[in-house]
Parts: structure tokens; sequence; C-alpha cells
């Protein structure tokens, strides 16, 4: 088509004229719904109607006070079976047709926000994180350099200076060109994806820059506590390194951390094989039991038992996506309190900061703020401690269609590439917007929550909490049917062999008891004048300590969890929560006894695995799984 073809389909309202083809109109229509590359002379404009729209069939979705935890009237689960069926459309909806279909598809969904809502480490997402995000959106800034995000990137080196600040690595500097090691790091796709870069990191470092050539071709390992996330499989494996490397590490019963006398075993085992390790992952927060490993005690591992020429320096990285925010009490002055925790919590804030305050000697850090940041998912960021080394030994060719117009380029290193600044607006807006008394208030006040629940629990002669140690965000508490001393039998099940059936069936009672409040929850029907909350359980808190390579079936400890990560959680939650769990076991007891109580779901089947901790073991790269992490 000719210029002036085109020019006369349009009058000076850029309205299309009636003589103008389909396809101009049809264009023409779709093109009043995107944003307008100009300002608007009024607030009305079709962005700010959509987003008005939006909003308020979202709002209308929220319950009515003291109404059920899920968004909506239908609290059915959802059906999926027909989504095969959905076809593309000849014509396209109209926008409000659309917008009014998407708020549908929040219809029954779990909400966050609510103070019966307490299932896992999923928090609400804060507005400044939110609203951020959101202006991502309507722009799409690309922060795989600086040309495509301009100053959206400021985002992102911006998160990068102040995290290394509070992990205690000093002179960030992380622009392209720089020659002295500077930390830096990176936004990216959740937990995982920060454990994949700190593994295929620790990779490069240690089998050479080549293996990015070459491949993986040395059976090097990584070492991780008995407790660490399941990612773990997940990156040695995408990595190619292969799942039977990943060397698991026992723990201490008692605390959950890995257990140092026996990773030195397994690194001089496999320093006189000549095995290269190529990673320490050092668990700084576990999610149910909060453990946290010695990270200092690691470093000086490392230095002892260097890997073999010509392999590089072992890495290690820290899985802290729990557990990274407590180091904003950095500064806090413990003597005098200002905040006014009280004692007991002040006491764990004091814990928790001491055990995680040794992260600066870690070569990286995973750091969630879709977790402990109260930010949009997905929300994480990878901090590393020699972030000039990362680009040197990551970077890729320059590309034919991209120019580096700017001093800030990490698409010539990054995984992904082309990366939304959502996640990088959320982060930054969130650390903006709280500053370290916010990180500190919320922190402190989940464990003020927290201990109000355990209260609360000691008042139930049937129930037991059975984490009293931990100084995390979770309660794990057990309940026992009428009549029993639910802490006198808890430790029989715990120490005494001779009552693993009676710790199997009160595992089947924890699992049926949060069974039936989860189809309490989904009813959306009142049950003892309230209605139940959302809340999960775990299927291997601990083993017993009958039991401490868990061999043994069935020989660990299942609880009901309780994770207030939201700042709506109070007494009346917890009150309402013992309450309604209470008269669940009274409802799953009466149904045993009748006869028709549902049959418990069949554990998840795992590989069978010989004895652990031996060299033999090690160097064929034998992995421990468990029903943790």
């Amino acid at each position: 088509m000719k210029a002036h073809d085109f020019a006369r389909y349009v009058d000076v309202a850029r309205q299309p004229r009636t003589e103008a083809p389909r396809w101009f109109k049809v264009r023409s229509d779709i093109n009043s719904a995107f944003p307008s590359p100009f300002r608007s002379e009024t607030e009305e404009d079709p962005l700010s109607q959509g987003m008005k729209q939006a909003l308020s069939l979202l709002n209308a979705l929220k319950p009515e006070p003291q109404g059920p935890a899920y968004l909506g009237t239908n609290p059915a689960v959802p059906d999926y079976s027909d989504s095969a069926n959905a076809q593309l459309g000849q014509t396209g909806l109209p926008l409000g047709d659309v917008v009014t279909q998407s708020a549908g598809l929040f219809e029954g969904m779990p909400h966050w926000n609510h103070p019966q809502t307490m299932p896992n480490v999923i928090p609400p997402a804060n507005l400044a994180g939110i609203i951020s995000a959101m202006m991502t959106q309507v722009f799409s800034p690309n922060i795989i350099e600086g040309e495509y995000s301009w100053n959206v990137e400021r985002s992102e080196l911006e998160s990068a200076a102040m995290l290394a600040r509070l992990i205690g690595w000093d002179n960030p500097n992380n622009l392209d060109g720089t020659t002295e090691p500077a930390p830096g790091g990176l936004y990216t796709f959740g937990g995982s994806g920060c454990y994949f870069y700190g593994m295929k990191y620790a990779l490069t470092r240690v089998l050479g820059k080549e293996s990015r050539s070459r491949g993986i071709r040395t059976d090097a390992k990584i070492l991780v506590s008995q407790q660490g996330h399941y990612c773990k499989e997940n990156s040695s494996d995408w990595t190619g390194l292969g799942m039977d490397n990943v060397v698991q590490i026992r723990t201490d019963p008692q605390t959950n951390a890995m257990d140092l006398n026996h990773l030195e075993q397994v690194m001089l085992a496999l320093n006189e094989a000549q095995v290269p390790i190529a990673a320490v992952v050092c668990t700084m927060g576990t999610t149910d039991a909060f453990a946290v490993d010695d990270v200092k005690a690691v470093r000086a591992l490392v230095e002892k038992y260097p890997n073999p020429a010509p392999y590089g320096k072992t890495f290690i990285y820290c899985d802290a996506v729990i557990g990274w925010a407590w180091l904003t009490f950095s500064t806090y002055d413990f003597s005098s309190n200002p905040l006014g925790f009280s004692p007991a919590v002040l006491e764990q804030v004091r814990k928790n900061y001491e055990a995680l305050q040794h992260m600066r000697e870690a070569d990286a850090v995973g750091c969630d703020f879709h977790k402990v940041g109260w930010a949009p998912y997905n929300c994480s960021f990878i901090a590393m401690r020699d972030f000039t080394e990362f680009q040197n030994l990551m970077r890729r060719g320059e590309s034919a269609y991209l120019q580096a117009r700017t001093r800030y380029n990490p698409g010539l290193y990054t995984l992904e590439v082309s990366r939304t600044g959502a996640y990088s607006m959320a982060g930054w807006a969130t650390l903006r917007f709280l500053g370290r008394e916010g990180f500190q208030s919320i922190l402190g006040g989940v464990l003020e929550v927290q201990e109000a629940l355990r209260g609360l629990i000691q008042e139930h002669p049937e129930l037991v909490c059975v984490n009293t140690a931990d100084t995390g965000f979770v309660t794990l508490f057990r309940v026992y049917p009428p009549g029993t001393n639910a802490q006198q039998q808890y430790e029989r099940e715990l120490n005494n062999p001779d009552a693993l059936p009676e710790l199997k069936r009160h595992n089947e009672l924890q699992e049926k008891v949060t069974d039936k409040v989860w189809e309490w929850f989904r009813s959306g029907q009142l049950h003892d004048g309230a209605y139940a909350p959302y809340i999960s359980y775990t299927s291997g808190f601990r083993p017993t300590a009958y039991n401490p390579d868990t061999t043994m079936d069935g020989a660990v400890i299942y609880a009901i969890k309780s994770y207030p990560m939201n700042l709506n959680v109070g007494l009346d939650s917890m009150q309402v929560l013992l309450k309604i769990v209470l008269a669940a076991r009274d409802e799953v007891l009466r149904e045993e006894a009748a006869g028709h109580a549902p049959t418990p779901r069949k554990p998840v089947a795992r590989r069978a695995i010989p004895r652990w901790g031996t060299v033999e073991d090690l160097l064929s790269g034998v992995t421990r799984r468990t029903h943790r992490g």
C-alpha cells in the first residue's frame, strides 16, 4: 500500500473512514485498547478505565468481614477437564468482557491477605511492590540491557547495592567493564532460579570456563544439608551435572542444621579421592524448622580441604530465600529494644540474626522477596560477592542485533536474556517502602503472633507444639484424642521405638484432621460458629530419636502447620484455628467410629537408597531423599 493510500483511510481525528478495508477497521478497534502513546486529555483513558473495572471486580471477590478465606462465592475445587476444549475465536471480545472473564478466573482462589490464611510461606504483597510491578506492564521495560529499560535498570543495580551491604559485602560496583572484584547480583525466577544460577556459577568456576563449551564431563559433587530444599535436584538435573552427584549431609536431630562432623568426613573422603567439590550449599532457614547452617564453619572447611589441581575453588552458596530478611537486624539495638518486642520474641529475633549474620562468608546468597519480602510473585534475587568474576565467567558473544549503548548489559551473561522489569521494580520498591524498621516490625510481629498461638496450645492438654525450640515463622503442633496427655504421648512416640504403631496411628490422625479442615475450608460453611482457616501439614517434620537416618518406615513426625505470614493474622485467628482443629478432630473420630472415615493418602513413592555416609557411597554420588526440605 502506498503512503497516500494508507492516509486516505484516516481523518484528522484518526478514525477509519467507511471505505477502509476490514483489516484497518479491526486494527483500529484493537489499537484503542492499547495504552495511548501520549498524555491523555482526561483521566479516563482506556487503561485507567480498564484498571478501575478490574480492581472493582477483584474487590467484589473479597469476602464480607469475618467471611471465608477464599475469593468469590464458589469454593469448589476447580475442574480443569474442559480446558482442552478452548479454541481461538474468529473475532476478539471487547476489552471489558475480557477483563470480566479474567477476574472470574480468581473465583475460589485462596485469599492470601485473609486473617485465616496460614498454610505455608506465602505472604500477601505490599502495595508499593504491586503498583511498581504493575507500572512495568504498561511500558514493558526489559532489563536485558540499559537501552531497553533505561533507568528501570537502576532498580536492579540499587537493589544489588542495598542487599550487598545488608549481607556485609562492601563497595558494590556491578557495572560492566569493572576489573576489581565487586559484589552485585540479578533478579530471577524464584528461589529455584537463584539456586540454578549459583550452581552454574559454581560448576563454571570449579570445572573451568571451557566446561561451558565442552559440557560437564567431571562428576563434581554438590554437598547440601539433608534438610535442603528439593531444588537441589532441579539444579543438578538441569545443569547436566546429574542428581546422583548431590551428596546430602546428615543434620543434627536437635537443631536440624548440617552436621559439621559429617560434612568434614565427606570433604576429607572426596579430597583424598581427588574428587572436586563444586559447591557446598548452606541452608539459611528451612521451610518448617527454620534450620540454619553454620556458613562460617563451612568456609573454614572449604579452606582446609581445597579442590585438587586443576579445579577451581569450592563455591559456597547460601540458600537464604527464607532467612535473608533477618539481616535487617544488623543495626538493631537489642539492649534498648526500640521496637518494644516481648522478651521471648526479642530473644528469638537475636538468635535468628546471630545465626544468619555470617552470610558474608558465602560466594552467593539467594533472596526471595515473595517470601520474606512481602512482594508479589515472582520476585527473587541472587546476590554475588564477586559479580565481576561471574560476569567474566558467564559472558557470551555479543549479538548482531543488540548494541551495548549503556554501561549495564546483563543480557550478555544471564540465563533468561529477556527479563521483565516487574520483579526488579517490585523488589526495589519493597526495599524502599519498608526500610530496616519495616522489615524488623513485620518479622518480629510474626513471632509475636506465633508466641500467642503457642501459649494457646499450652491451654489444651490434647494439643502439643512439637517445634518449641524453633525460632522461625511456623508453629507445628499435634492433636490427640480426647483425654490424651499430648505432651507425654508425643514424648513417648518421639523416643520409644515400642510406640511406633501409636506414632503411625496418630500421624494418620494429623493428616485426616488437616484434610477435614481443608474440606470445611472449601465448603464455605460455618463450623462451630466459624469459617475454617486455610492451613496445611507436614509429613516429616523430623525423624524420631530411634530413626536418625530415616530408614525406618513411618518413624517420622507429622504435624499440623500454622504459617502466619499474613499481617492480618492475630490472636482471634489463632483462637479460631484451634477451635476448628479440635472440632475437626472430633468429627474425624466420629467418622472412624462409624466406620466410614476416608482413607489417608498414600505417601509419595521414593526410590530405595542404601546406607549412606561411607566413602563408597560418596564416591558413587549417592543422593539422599527425605520427607523434608
